[in-house]
């Protein structure tokens, strides 16, 4: 198997990171990754983003205890985006605000877009 060498070019060393439950396909959260906290995801078995308001390195679950540990990472066809299926540790609220998932808040569609469904 070819080394897959991420383009981290495209938004100023970052790609977005998508974080999936394994048993149960719910996307549970985004965040973004860099070089570093990429090769440290994939030593570690543990995601780790790099956080771009304190521009540091950040083990999502470090301080919860909700750490996401990796089953299985896949890149897209651009190699700009990473999705890593997870086990969460823990208690399984991944979101800061309590929730097995940052997507809890829906928006209304226009209705032209709704009647094409």
């Amino acid at each position: 198997m070819t080394e897959t060498k991420l383009d981290f070019a495209k938004m100023e060393g970052l790609i977005p990171g998508i974080v999936q439950d394994a048993k149960t396909g719910q996307v549970l959260m985004v965040g973004f990754l860099n070089d570093e906290s990429y090769r440290k995801t994939m030593e570690s078995g543990f995601v780790t983003f790099w956080s771009r308001t304190r521009q540091k390195l950040w083990m999502k679950g470090e301080t919860s205890g909700n750490r996401l540990r990796v089953i299985d990472a896949a890149t897209d066809c651009d190699q700009d985006t990473l999705l890593f299926r997870v086990e969460v540790e823990g208690d399984g609220l991944v979101c800061h605000e309590g929730t097995v998932s940052c997507f809890t808040r829906p928006l209304a569609l226009a209705s032209a877009v709704q009647e094409v469904r």
